[in-house]
């Protein structure tokens, strides 16, 4: 791949970094850039199977990013961000790795509350720019989540310790149990939950409140006449497909795509569907 890594400066003082995958072949000038927003305790990584998949199909240019405190991402003075904080960092990435031309989003789990977000607080620029949006894995809301005892006082206490790594107190079969769905592929399980367990304990208890906070079930009001997919896994245990098909519902026009049998990990688990739900949009641009 021709890459290059970027790095943005972003409000309070953070440092956002970014990855600027380039294709093979100069694109079209209408072709929109790619912009891929990954889950919470991920990082811009996640999304390399997808990239490689789209590019070796269409010539499209793709920016992938580390959501903050994520990857090689600072927090810089806060210490704790709601997912609408992370709507004005993509913002900030948009700005500065595709300030103008169309654009098509995906994001999955947190990324994709991320695009929600943005759609919200930032409408006109939404409007204006946004041909397509690919949610993976993601929900408007997690409403009616049953809350699991002394779950948030752990996250609280996890949150105030920086310098431990999230691998350190859950096991990597845990991570796999909750992120993938039926027989996945042991290499990517291996990888993916080792990316997961560098994550910050601090980083994974501080998203907690913002994820169990976040509510964007206005902003889908932004997607009118958006061309849409919504995907899940029948086995996701994190974002079921109950909260797949609300989103759906609330977006008229969307494309629902259920997955047998797969789970939360679905840019892994199911990398040619989620890959040829973004060629559409982007040939649909």
């Amino acid at each position: 791949m021709n890459t290059r890594t970027l790095s943005i400066p972003a409000a309070n003082g953070g440092n956002l970094t970014a990855t600027e995958f380039r294709p093979s072949t100069t694109p079209d000038p209408d072709t929109p850039t790619l912009i891929l927003a990954h889950g919470w305790t991920l990082t811009r990584a996640s999304w390399e199977l997808v990239v490689a998949e789209v590019q070796s199909h269409r010539a499209v240019r793709v920016i992938t990013y580390d959501q903050r405190g994520h990857g090689r991402s600072t927090w810089g003075s806060v210490r704790s961000q709601s997912i609408k904080g992370l709507a004005d960092d993509l913002a900030t990435v948009i700005a500065a790795t595709a300030p103008t031309g169309p654009l098509v989003l995906g994001g999955h789990s947190m990324g994709g509350m991320t695009i929600l977000a943005y759609a919200g607080a930032h409408s006109s620029e939404f409007r204006d720019r946004v041909r397509g949006v690919a949610l993976v894995s993601t929900t408007a809301s997690i409403d009616g989540r049953p809350e699991v005892r002394g779950e948030a006082l752990a996250m609280a206490l996890a949150a105030r310790v920086p310098l431990l790594r999230t691998g350190m107190f859950v096991p990597g079969r845990v991570l796999r149990d909750l992120n993938f769905g039926e027989n996945p592929d042991r290499a990517t399980v291996r990888d993916m939950t080792r990316l997961m367990g560098q994550t910050s304990l601090a980083t994974t208890g501080r998203y907690f409140a913002s994820i169990r906070d976040h509510d964007e079930t206005e902003s889908l009001a932004e997607f009118a006449d958006m061309p849409t997919h919504v995907l899940v896994g029948t086995k996701d245990k994190l974002t079921p497909v109950r909260w797949a098909r609300s989103l759906h519902d609330g977006i008229p026009g969307s494309q629902l795509t259920v997955l047998p049998g797969k789970g939360h990990m679905l840019m892994h688990e199911a990398t040619d569907v989620v890959a040829d739900a973004i060629i559409e949009l982007v040939d649909q641009s």
